[in-house]
């Protein structure tokens, strides 16, 4: 038996474009939506719990980054590709800051997207089938993977963002072991381009933030120079 179509929402306003991808999606054997803006993007997310978006910068009412970070916020993890006509690294950046997996800018060939679709899609079942990690002690703190929470003893309760959770999760599972910042982001971002390994070190230092008694002093999550970072468990 067959295993069922990858569902891919299409966010884009340009009614030339949409009908293009969704006529290569579906030929392709994919189950296809389409959102021509923000708010109904974030519809069918919830709706359909899709495997992948094809997400637009430029959008009416809501822009791309503010679906992206909604999306992210409402945890889920689901590979972005997001479509710029502005070959700007800042939106690059900031992109992945908040959540995009990758970026191609207009104007495209159909091919190039596609494959960028097959490897999102690909990298995204291999992290789905890691031992899924629910819970972490780094004492005194705990951390509660499921609800996305870190149990800090002074601070209270910490919320973690969606993309803590799978950096914590991708450490656990090297734990002890020197993991590069390449490794990270093609594996937690699954990005196929390190061009930009500053993303890894602001993540690094945000999380340190959350699961750390003394962030500048690391007991658990410590950074190995010239290597990448290690997180320490017994």
């Amino acid at each position: 038996m067959s295993a069922d179509p990858k569902k891919i929402v299409i966010v884009e306003d340009e009614p030339s474009l949409v009908f293009t991808l969704q006529d290569t999606l579906a030929s392709e054997g994919y189950d296809v939506f389409v959102a021509k803006d923000g708010d109904k993007a974030v519809d069918i997310v919830q709706e359909e719990d899709p495997d992948l978006m094809i997400l637009d910068l430029m959008l009416p009412g809501m822009s791309g980054f503010d679906v992206c970070r909604e999306v992210r916020d409402q945890n889920y993890t689901f590979p972005i590709i997001m479509l710029t006509a502005r070959d700007q690294e800042i939106d690059k950046v900031t992109g992945l800051n908040i959540g995009a997996d990758d970026y191609i800018t207009k104007p495209f060939g159909v091919k190039e997207l596609l494959a960028r679709i097959k490897a999102r899609l690909r990298r995204s079942d291999t992290y789905s089938k890691m031992k899924p990690v629910k819970e972490i002690n780094l004492d005194p703190i705990h951390v509660d993977l499921s609800n996305a929470v870190a149990e800090h003893p002074e601070e209270g309760d910490l919320e973690l963002t969606t993309r803590e959770v799978e950096l914590i999760r991708y450490l656990v599972s090297h734990s002890n072991e020197p993991v590069s910042r390449d490794d990270l982001l093609e594996n937690v971002w699954r990005y196929e381009f390190s061009t930009n390994t500053r993303t890894v070190d602001v993540h690094i230092s945000k999380l340190r933030s959350k699961i750390e008694v003394k962030p500048d002093d690391p007991k658990y999550l410590v950074t190995l120079h010239g290597v990448g970072y290690m997180l320490k468990m017994n």
